[in-house]
């Protein structure tokens, strides 16, 4: 077994040598410069590895980058393995990074909440209180109530 701190080194080696190697290597079409690697994570036995990326663009830009990167994923791990220098090169396995969606689902709730404080604030603006000004009783004032009656 490894410890945290090897695999994590080793984690940030890979991403590094999967980012250089598709901006400058890989004459793959599909993988133009829209294909961001996010994260990487690497089991502890360091045998796996799990490469999390991004693809700017439309749902067919990203279907045709996942097919790129299980082709080229040979070509990646055999360049890992020369970068890393260890005796077991870790398989690869790329995984869509579902962070532009949560940003977006997120991005759509704070919309929809700023539209609902702004009804309610439309709502507000013309409303009085519904009791005096000051709705709180102050020592004494039930004495006067009292002998006014």
């Amino acid at each position: 077994m490894a410890d945290n701190a090897r695999a994590k080194r080793l984690a940030d080696l890979i991403r590094e040598v999967i980012a250089q190697k598709l901006q400058r290597g890989i004459k793959d079409p599909r993988l133009g410069s829209h294909v961001t690697i996010t994260d990487t994570r690497v089991t502890g036995d360091l045998r796996e590895a799990t490469v999390f990326y991004t693809v700017y663009g439309d749902d067919e830009d990203r279907a045709s980058a996942a097919a790129g990167l299980e082709s080229a994923k040979g070509i990646l791990r055999s360049e890992v393995g020369r970068a890393a220098g260890i005796k077991f090169t870790p398989t690869l396995t790329f995984v869509a990074d579902a962070l532009p969606e949560n940003a977006r689902t997120i991005e759509d709730l704070l919309d929809r909440a700023r539209a609902s404080d702004a009804e309610v604030r439309e709502a507000s603006s013309g409303a009085a209180y519904a009791g005096e000004a000051d709705p709180y009783r102050k020592p004494g004032e039930d004495d006067k109530d009292a002998a006014g009656e």
